[in-house]
């Protein structure tokens, strides 16, 4: 892959990268069963994926007393946690970031999880050393404000024109165009392909090949 385009490269990380999406849906509606509260529907759990967990549970559960949610994120963290030596990438996603990293790209995450979290996954996945830099949920506001990714570029003194946004929801694409950033979706994650076109990214791929491709052809 030779640069055409773009210097950095920012990627989500649940459901662009790991395919956790599943795991986080359950976990917050198991956790929710366990104190006896109403779990949010598939669609409505899968929307709030990309957010800082606070946010991600005030929107999902609007009516729930305030008081209630930091159990509900205790009982949430038990059981992600009871899964998450079971998560992987998706395929092809390990040999895609070494190819983008040995062609010379800055490499970057911003994620809606906690710097701990973030950390113990790209352990995990073996791609720690492939990121030049990441910002976590709770270390800036939540998606989709423009906070991280105005960092990550602050950083490496790269402008908005030189940076591309990657993820699978409307959280990712929406904080993009905050920063004035452009943005690639993928479909295989969170949200479905037509919300995620609606917000009128450069492409919208259905797998990690596809999103391979695309990056050969346009970054």
């Amino acid at each position: 892959m030779s640069s055409k385009r773009f210097e950095l490269i920012v990627f989500d990380w649940d459901g662009t990268l790991m395919d956790s999406a599943g795991a986080i849906v359950t976990a917050l509606q198991t956790a929710c069963q366990d104190l006896a509260i109403e779990p949010p529907g598939e669609e409505k759990a899968r929307h709030i994926i990309g957010l800082g967990l606070q946010d991600a549970l005030r929107e999902a559960l609007p009516e729930l007393p305030s008081k209630r949610y930091r159990e509900l994120s205790e009982r949430y963290r038990y059981h992600y946690l009871a899964r998450d030596h079971e998560l992987a990438l998706f395929d092809g996603a390990f040999d895609m970031i070494g190819e983008l990293d040995h062609a010379g790209f800055l490499l970057a995450v911003a994620t809606g999880k906690t710097r701990n979290g973030l950390d113990r996954a790209m352990r995990s996945s073996g791609l720690l050393s492939s990121f030049h830099a990441s910002r976590c949920a709770d270390e800036c506001h939540s998606k989709p404000h423009p906070q991280m990714l105005l960092e990550l570029m602050d950083e490496f003194s790269v402008a908005p024109e030189a940076t591309l946004m990657i993820g699978d929801t409307t959280h990712d694409l929406q904080m993009a165009r905050n920063a004035n950033v452009s943005a690639l979706a993928v479909a295989y994650g969170a949200h479905p392909r037509p919300v995620l076109e609606a917000e009128k990214p450069l492409g919208c791929v259905a797998n990690v090949a596809e999103m391979r491709a695309w990056l050969t052809r346009n970054a």
